[in-house]
This record gives C-alpha cells, structure tokens and sequence, in this order.
C-alpha cells in the first residue's frame, strides 16, 4: 500500500506540473490530478475512476447552479449600467476627496458577484476620469480599486474559490458571508492606508492605453438605472441565505419552540442559495430589460455568453472538488495528522492550524497562478483535518479565511490578474511587481493578522 503522504505529493505535483510546465488547462489538470490520487488509493479498481465522477458531480450538484447564476448576474450588473450606479453612491457618499475609498468600496461590493477581471475593466475607465477630474494620484486610485475587488474574490461566495472552500470545510454560506466580509472589512482599512502611504513612494504617471485614442466618457445618470434596482441583485441573496443562518441558530438554541423550528423549515427552502441566486437573477434580467431594452436575440445571447464564461468556472470547481474526494479517499487527513501529533499525543489544531492552511495555500498560489485553483486545492487538503469548533478552538470559518488570504500572498507574472493590472492599468512588469504584487502580499498578511484576531476574540464556539 503505497503512503497517504505519497498519494499527496504525487496529487499535487501532477496539479503544478500540468499547469506550470504543460500550460494545460485547470479543469483538465484537477481531474487527471484527481484520476491518478484514485488509482492510487485504496478502494475497489473496478470503482476507482468512477468515483471520481460521482465525486465532481455531487461537487456540481452544490455549486453549478450558484456559479451559473452569478455569472448572469454579473454580466447583468454590467450591462445595464446597475455596477455604475453603485461605484456613483459611494462617490456621491464619500465625496471625490475620498475617491480612492470610492473605488474600494465599489470593488469590494462588485466582486462578490462579478469576476474580478470585469469588476476591474468596469472601474478602470472611472479611475481614470477621477485622476483627470481631482488630480489624485493615478496609482493611488487604481491599487485601492483593485484591491477592493480582490479581497471578496477570495473570501465572500458565491465567488467560487470561497464557495467551494464552505463547501469542503462544511461552512454554513450565510457564516462564511458574514465572517468573510468582517474580516474583509477590517483588512480594506488597514490596507487602504498602507497604499496611500506605499504610493507617495511611487512615481507612475497615467498613460494611454494601448489601442484606444480616446477614451469613453461614463454614462450620465439618467442613462442608469435607480439605486435599488441597481443594489437589489447583490443584496436579495445575500438576505436570503443569511435569514436561514439566523433562523437555525436561533432554532438550535429553542429545539422545543415548534413556531421557530416550523419557521427553520421555511428558511431552508426561502434560504437556500440556488433558489436565492435564481431569483436574483431573474431581477437582474427584469432591470438590464426595463433599462435597455434588448430584443429576445439580444437577451439569449447575452445569457448563453453567460453561462458559457460560468461553465469554466463550474468545471474547474468541481474538477477540485473531485480531487479533494480522492484525497481523502486515499486517507491524507489521517497521515497528516500523525506528522504534527506531538508524543503526548496531542493533534494539530489551535492557530497552528490556521498557519498551515494560509501557507498551503500561499506555496501552492505562488507556484501555480491561480488563487482559485489554491484554495480549492489547499481546502481539499486541509477538510479531513477540520474538526469541530470546539475541538479547534475557534469556528473553522476562520481556517476558510486563512485559506483565502493565503492564495492571494505572492500575486506575480504566473497568475492572469497581474496581467490585466497591468495591461489595463498602462504600467510596466516592473512597476507592477513593485506596486500589485507589494499590496496584494501585504493585503494577505493583514488579512491573515485579523483572522487570527477574530479567531480569539470571536470563536463562535
């Protein structure tokens, strides 16, 4: 029988060589990776490589409807002018003296349903008009945006790296909301004031942009839609599935009040995220609709554009989701467990745990590109290791956030968004590896510091 901690080194370096070296695809790298982890762990032959296809579907069967969804959405937001009314309150809001914290604000809501590749195309053309407008610093207000946006992509779902790490870990989404974006929060503070301070360092003019001698101007505001409308698709879900959190905490605390455990029944259908993201996007179609009119053509054809661009992301997801099946079928949990149990006997767990996972996640990031692809390879890893809160000492939520911040530690030339930083943004590898790469890493260990925090001074036990 060949060791569990074998299977693992063999599993991964299958994931990192195909990706690095072959440049194959991510879904096709997670489910070869998953297939050899199969056949190599214990189990009946005749069953080893069907269930790894009983694996990525019941991956599929959770988060495809979700992903699909928010893909719809997304592009619903965007063609309908509903992201810029949102980017605008917080203009409106905060002032044009706050506009870096404008922009923050606006990626950090965007990207929780929106990819963030498009929330950065979205904002760019409005960073822009507010450094011609204000005069402040161009760099200044393009890291805050794209940090902003980086922060959610990597812990508030239905973004699928975060999405799928609830799912591995058995994180309630309503939790992995709330707490995500708490410690987002904290972290898009502190990290807003690093940035201001690290850019006065930096001397980076705007420049044209490759290909486009002028510049579009944004849309006036009767051309976009009202403010609720505009917010409702991010915020009907997000209430939806947050109610049957509520509803079943307070049911676990009142097991014989029959008013509230008939009310947690209601929730479970009301709350549940397919349902929830469903309805939101049928309210994003009805307000692209109301707002531009597309004929039947039009609307198909951005749907099916849609789904198309959610497809990748679904296959991708439950292709990890498949791998970490197979992990733990080969008994990695275990194998791990006994490297880091001292001779007492006592397990690993407590913050060491949190440590692990955040550098798990930052080795794999670092070395393959794809924060993504990270977290839903460090989750795998790490699920057969997460007990139950009180046995961690602390809610496993925060090993999710950990994870998260880990895969966005070390963002350099291997991974797509530094690229669409720095093509979009006009700047050279070098300014980008000084100014991206700098606030992505400082923005994990910050995240990684209130995780920890949080993890004592809120365990949720």
């Amino acid at each position: 029988m060949i060791s569990p901690l074998i299977i693992l080194a063999i599993g991964v370096a299958t994931v990192l060589f195909l990706i690095i070296v072959l440049r194959i695809n991510a879904f096709l790298a997670m489910i070869t990776a998953a297939i050899v982890v199969s056949l190599l762990a214990p189990g009946p032959f005749a069953e080893k490589i069907a269930r790894v296809a009983e694996a990525f579907g019941t991956t599929c069967g959770k988060i495809g409807i979700v992903i699909a969804m928010a893909a719809i959405i997304g592009r619903c937001l965007i063609d309908s002018g509903a992201a810029d009314r949102i980017v605008r309150l917080f203009v409106n809001v905060l002032g044009e003296k706050r506009c870096p914290t404008s922009l923050m604000a606006s990626g950090f809501v965007l990207s929780i349903p929106v990819f963030f590749d498009t929330v950065f195309y979205l904002l760019l053309p409005l960073a822009r008009s507010m450094h011609r407008r204000t005069g402040k610093s161009y760099l200044l207000l393009i890291l805050a945006m794209g940090a902003g946006a980086s922060i959610t992509h990597s812990l508030v779902p239905p973004t699928p790296g975060p999405l799928l790490i609830a799912e591995l870990l058995n994180i309630d989404l309503g939790i992995m909301i709330r707490i995500g974006c708490l410690v987002a929060i904290c972290t898009a503070v502190v990290i807003l004031a690093f940035i201001k301070v690290w850019s006065r360092h930096l001397d980076i003019p705007m420049r044209p942009l490759e290909g486009m001698q002028n510049e579009p101007e944004p849309l006036a505001d009767d051309q976009l839609p009202g403010l609720l409308a505009s917010a409702l698709p991010i915020l009907l879900p997000i209430l939806m599935i947050s109610s049957h959190t509520v509803v079943s905490t307070w049911a676990d605390q009142a097991p014989e009040d029959a008013w509230i455990q008939g009310m947690r029944q209601v929730t479970a259908v009301v709350g549940n995220p397919n349902l929830a993201m469903l309805l939101a996007a049928a309210v994003a179609l009805c307000v692209l609709w109301q707002q531009r009119r597309p004929g039947r053509q039009q609307m198909a054809a951005m749907v099916e554009s849609s789904l198309m661009s959610g497809g990748v992301i679904i296959l991708i997801t439950s292709a990890g989701g498949a791998f970490g099946a197979m992990l733990k079928a080969a008994e990695i949990g275990p194998a791990i467990q006994g490297l880091f149990t001292t001779e007492a006997g006592q397990e690993l767990g407590g913050m060491k745990l949190l440590f692990m996972a955040y550098g798990i996640a930052f080795l794999i990031k670092f070395a393959q590109g794809s924060s993504t692809v990270a977290m839903i390879t460090s989750a795998s890893m790490l699920a057969p290791l997460v007990g139950s809160a009180e046995s961690l000492g602390y809610h496993p939520v925060y090993i999710a956030t950990a994870i998260g911040f880990g895969a966005q530690c070390g963002n350099w030339m291997n991974d797509s968004g530094f690229w669409i930083f720095a093509k979009m943004s006009g700047l050279t590898e070098i300014e980008t590896l000084k100014t991206w790469t700098v606030t992505v890493s400082a923005l994990a260990f910050v995240g990684l510091g209130f995780t920890l925090i949080f993890a004592k001074l809120l365990p949720m036990i």
